[in-house]
């Protein structure tokens, strides 16, 4: 018997729902090959989840990786990012053009005179690529401090000219400084035309000054909300911001500082009175925030969030924060106080959109161009770089728990080969391990999803009723798989 898409559909939602699976909480392709397969054996839950912590979701490869070199070692070789050879990654990369142009470029390609800007190949080019680069990196440390940075300097694409400046900045900024320093971070986005478009500097003038980016600067950047700065220290930054904006004709999109439109004045910002020095003014004041003990703070917290726990360990935030101010915001050094002394201390933490499907996509040593996936994470609610408002997208469980049918169909479609490029040979997959009998397969599929095998009561419930049903025992198993994916235990992480 063959199940129709209907039937499948049906049993999958069935298993899906099932209580027992949401008790199990244990929770690139070459150019001249294929993907690396290598048996895999279960993890230990802590193990497990500090793999989900410190990739989007691992490899079979990477499991092994970590089994052999052990949590601390592993945790060094992913820091030392530019020390791993990622070629094959790279060279997935090569069909997209836009990423290595330059502002003026970017404009040039996009800009179709009499028909207006096409406003999509740029910004697909990007979104393919950051999702390629999750997927397929063996740097996978490094691409996941990339995300955070990018919704910590978030930038909203459709907003102007950001559909192309943001290609700029995402290589120039975010991917240049992620693992570097925090103050060449915030530097380089303070002089990013991405984000003084985003955040209106761009028209931010002595005649009618804007605050916005100033704020930000302040609120989201560094200091925080709560890190001692008052609205007035806001609108004399915003002063000393007046003429930084960004080039309209000549190198078009580059960032540029009009000093016929700066106010000349004395300002105060922090307690420092700033005297007229033109464009220097405003790096003064960034100096000084980069260093402020609020800043540092307010960064050992996020970091924390994101890679430890909703509610961060306050000892872990404060080691944290008081390093990043021993080493001038050394990002390297702050990372791996928060992972050593944080792992052994995290708590789950429900996967965003783009955790989930990346998740599921590399356990299964999915191939894919990108494409369609990126379509699955506008509906879940986190297509890249298309958050509108300037704090990024939300890092905390409860934002992203309320949207689970897109999940599921997503979960269907993989394992149904159903999407667009994108392929998975789950039989493939299984011939590296020693199985000889359908148990055996959904044990190891479990065992790849969940960290570890479903009790065996559980499993031979679940292969039961799917099988009563009249499915195959090649049916059984992408039914069980697809509800493992879409089941509440893979939707942590």
């Amino acid at each position: 018997m063959t199940l129709s898409r209907r039937d499948f559909l049906k049993l999958g939602a069935l298993v899906t729902a099932s209580a027992v699976l949401s008790s199990c909480a244990p929770v690139y392709r070459r150019l001249a090959g294929d993907l690396p397969t290598v048996p895999w054996a279960p993890l230990t839950a802590s193990d497990f989840l500090a793999l989900n912590r410190l990739t989007f979701g691992p490899r079979v490869e990477e499991r092994a990786r970590f089994t052999e070199i052990g949590l601390q070692n592993y945790i060094e070789e992913q820091l030392a990012f530019d020390s791993i050879n990622d070629f094959d990654c790279e060279l997935l990369l090569n069909p997209f053009k836009t990423l290595n142009m330059d502002a003026n470029e970017l404009e040039g390609i996009s800009n179709q005179l009499f028909d207006g800007y096409d406003r999509d190949k740029a910004p697909n080019e990007l979104r393919q690529a950051t999702l390629i680069r999750q997927l397929y990196s063996k740097r996978q440390l490094y691409e996941v401090i990339v995300e955070f940075w990018s919704d910590h300097f978030n930038i909203f694409m459709e907003k102007g000219n950001c559909f192309y400046l943001k290609t700029v900045d995402d290589r120039e900024v975010i991917r240049k400084h992620a693992m570097g320093n925090f103050r060449d971070l915030v530097w380089a986005s303070a002089h990013s035309p991405a984000m003084l478009t985003y955040l209106d500097n761009q028209a931010n003038e002595k005649s009618h000054p804007n605050e916005n980016y100033a704020r930000e600067l302040m609120e989201l950047h560094t200091l925080s909300v709560n890190g001692g700065y008052s609205q007035q220290d806001v609108m004399e930054l915003a002063r000393c911001l007046t003429g930084w904006t960004v080039k309209e004709h000549f190198w078009l999109g580059d960032f540029a500082f009009k000093e016929e439109l700066h106010d000349q004045g004395v300002k105060n910002v922090l307690g420092r009175t700033i005297q007229p020095s033109g464009q220097s003014e405003a790096e003064q004041v960034i100096e000084q925030l980069v260093t402020h003990p609020s800043t540092a703070h307010f960064i050992a917290t996020k970091l924390t969030r994101r890679f430890i726990a909703d509610e961060p360990p306050q000892q872990v935030v404060e080691k944290a924060a008081q390093t990043f101010l021993d080493t001038n915001g050394d990002i390297q050094s702050v990372l791996r106080v928060i992972l050593l002394d944080g792992l052994p201390l995290a708590q789950p933490k429900y996967k965003r959109p783009a955790n989930f499907a990346l998740s599921a996509l590399r356990a299964l040593n999915a191939e894919t161009d990108g494409a369609a996936i990126n379509e699955h994470l506008l509906r879940m609610g986190q297509s890249y770089f298309n958050h509108p408002t300037p704090d990024g997208y939300p890092d905390h469980s409860e934002a992203w728990q309320g949207n689970l049918m897109p999940r599921w169909q997503f979960a269907f479609e993989l394992i149904r080969n159903e999407m667009k490029n994108t392929k998975h040979n789950l039989n493939a997959l299984l011939d590296v391990v020693p199985t000889d009998s359908l148990q055996a397969d959904v044990d190891a599929v479990a065992s790849l999803l969940l960290g570890a095998p479903l009790e065996r009561f559980t499993r031979d419930e679940l292969i039961d009723s799917v099988s009563k049903a009249g499915a195959t025992p090649e049916e059984t198993l992408q039914i069980i798989a697809a509800s493992l994916i879409a089941s509440p235990a893979f939707q942590w992480r």
